[in-house]
């Protein structure tokens, strides 16, 4: 997986974040890896995908999802494990760990960019 840091306007949002863009990266997404960190400084970038599931999680995730250009269409708190969301023009999702949004402040219409 890449990593690298997820920014919004000139901040640094994310410091710590993983880039699932293989197919088998995309299918594994969080499973069997350590837990992300709780304050919000580690995402996992699933792109291409405007759905997700948390089957096999143990622990609820917020879900961030992005259009082409990296503007933020919807967001979704506490998914709980064994659940599943999706959303209409999304090209690629964020995946932090519950509670992470609202600490971060991430809204629909903030763009939100990797690098």
């Amino acid at each position: 997986m890449k990593t690298g840091a997820l920014h919004r306007a000139d901040n640094c949002l994310v410091p710590r974040a993983r880039a699932a863009l293989r197919w088998w990266q995309r299918l594994q997404g969080l499973l069997f890896r350590k837990r992300l960190a709780s304050d919000g400084s580690e995402a996992l970038l699933i792109s291409p995908c405007s759905s997700i599931h948390t089957i096999g999680m143990v622990y609820p995730l917020d879900v961030v999802f992005l259009d082409g250009s990296g503007a933020v269409l919807s967001v979704r708190e506490h998914l709980r494990p064994w659940r599943a969301c999706m959303q209409r023009g999304a090209k690629s999702v964020l995946e932090f760990h519950a509670g992470a949004v609202q600490q971060l402040r991430i809204q629909p219409g903030d763009v939100i960019e990797w690098r």
